[in-house]
């Protein structure tokens, strides 16, 4: 991702200007281990970000080093609901493994593919949506054209930005977000930032 390119361009935004440069310099690093980023989107799903950092910490714990999908399949499930996981993303976890073992879901391959690809790759796992998969674009593949539209912390970030009565619908954060082409990924990021519980994100 071109960052500087796309914190120039966004500054032409008086109001993404503002946001910048109260927030400072864009710090967000590639995470390359797809498999585990996965798992870590999966766990944080609906969960604020101190629970589900816990609860991935005592997922890791688990295992001497991260897991393999292997070791993952070879896990009984209330050995990892043991550290706090439900039934259901307990299931997702394994759907997951269970993907990559079989070769269905291909983590190679998904740099080669254009984001609207890497959705529909990652979206044949149980418990992996579009929200999840675009959280993977901007994290683990560093793509800079995204803009997860029904991101909570998002809207929350647009809704303050630009001082609207309540939080904008996806639509709506669709319609705002077409001035931030072709970096909507860098965009998302300063919004986030923009607000206080997204502090620990780069």
């Amino acid at each position: 991702m071109t960052v500087h390119k796309g914190v120039r361009f966004l500054k032409k935004d008086p109001v993404m200007k503002k946001i910048i440069d109260s927030v400072g310099d864009y710090t967000l690093k590639k995470r390359r281990h797809h498999f585990a980023v996965l798992i870590e989107s999966i766990i944080s799903q609906q969960l604020a970000t101190r629970a589900a950092d816990v609860i991935f910490c005592r997922f890791k714990d688990l295992y001497p080093k991260f897991p393999t999908a292997e070791e993952i399949l070879a896990t009984k499930k209330s050995k990892l609901r043991s550290v706090g996981l439900s039934s259901m993303k307990a299931e997702y976890i394994k759907d997951l493994a269970r993907n990559v073992s079989q070769g269905k879901v291909r983590l190679g391959m998904l740099s080669k593919m254009s984001d609207e690809e890497v959705v529909v790759h990652l979206t044949q796992v149980k418990g992996i949506g579009r929200w999840t998969a675009e959280m993977f674009l901007i994290f683990s593949l560093e793509r800079p054209d995204v803009l997860p539209v029904h991101d909570l912390g998002l809207q929350k970030g647009v809704r303050m930005a630009f001082s609207l009565p309540e939080l904008p619908k996806p639509n709506e954060v669709e319609d705002i977000g077409r001035r931030w082409r072709p970096y909507r990924s860098v965009a998302t990021w300063y919004l986030w930032k923009s607000l206080q519980n997204f502090s620990k994100i780069g």
